[in-house]
């Protein structure tokens, strides 16, 4: 296959003060970007050469493109949201709008690590999917996906007025009705993921889920079914739905 630009988003949970179902944080894309612009996604991004640098330094008994992958989405989500997970030495996730600066006037998040006393915990992000198009997409992305469990931390997360423009939490139902209600749009791999995430009723029932599902590339394709193209996904990694007709499908 030719190549594909690695990603990685995380997925967060917090629990609903109000109880039921886990609340998942969503990031509303501004439309002008070339990717999933006006969709809502979980926060993430692109690995950069930083990330894999910092990999290569790290103790961490992990693939190196993996652990270059879950620096990438500790970077992110501090650029995105402005939340700083994953991190050792964090005393309040929320408090890292200097970090967030810095990263935004080119430092590495080795840099911001080491200025800041922090250590990444990569063991805290659980492995989830990893996605790919098929060839035809105009942007192939090669993205891992991670939960994190921030359990009743109170995280109020801050759009970055760059790259999103709203963000917001809910449960994956409640997700999942926004879309239905066309409230808010989303790109058939988010919608996908949201459907196997409605499934818990906590982040410990999402985890051991994970778990029977070990993470395989999952190589999306499209297919005729009664006369219509369907974009699809194989069986057998932990989704309820695997197949969508492309007429409404939204693809990034």
């Amino acid at each position: 296959m030719p190549p594909a630009t690695p990603a990685a988003t995380m997925v967060i949970f917090r629990n609903n003060p109000e109880g039921g179902p886990p609340l998942i944080l969503m990031v509303e894309r501004v439309k002008s970007m070339a990717f999933a612009g006006g969709m809502v996604v979980f926060p993430g991004g692109k690995v950069d050469d930083h990330d894999r640098a910092y990999a290569g330094v790290l103790d961490h008994g992990l693939d190196l493109h993996e652990a270059a992958a879950r620096l990438a989405v500790i970077r992110e989500t501090i650029e995105e949201a402005g939340l700083a997970l994953a991190l050792d030495g964090v005393v309040d996730a929320a408090d890292c709008a200097e970090a967030r600066a810095a990263l935004f006037d080119g430092a590495s998040l080795k840099e911001i690590c080491d200025d800041n006393g922090w250590t990444p915990q990569l063991n805290q992000l659980v492995p989830w999917a990893r996605w790919r198009p098929p060839n035809l997409e105009t942007r192939v992305f090669d993205t891992r996906f991670y939960l994190l469990d921030a359990g009743d931390a109170h995280l109020p997360a801050v759009v970055d007025n760059t790259e999103n423009r709203m963000l917001f939490w809910d449960s994956a139902p409640g997700i999942l009705d926004k879309i239905a209600r066309k409230e808010v749009k989303a790109i058939f791999p988010t919608v996908r993921n949201l459907e196997r995430l409605a499934q818990f009723e906590s982040f410990d029932d999402a985890a051991s889920h994970a778990a029977d599902y070990p993470v395989k590339l999952l190589l999306t394709y499209v297919e005729e079914r009664d006369g219509v193209p369907h974009i699809c996904i194989p069986e057998g990694h932990g989704y309820p739905v695997v197949a969508e007709a492309m007429t409404t499908a939204t693809r990034g």
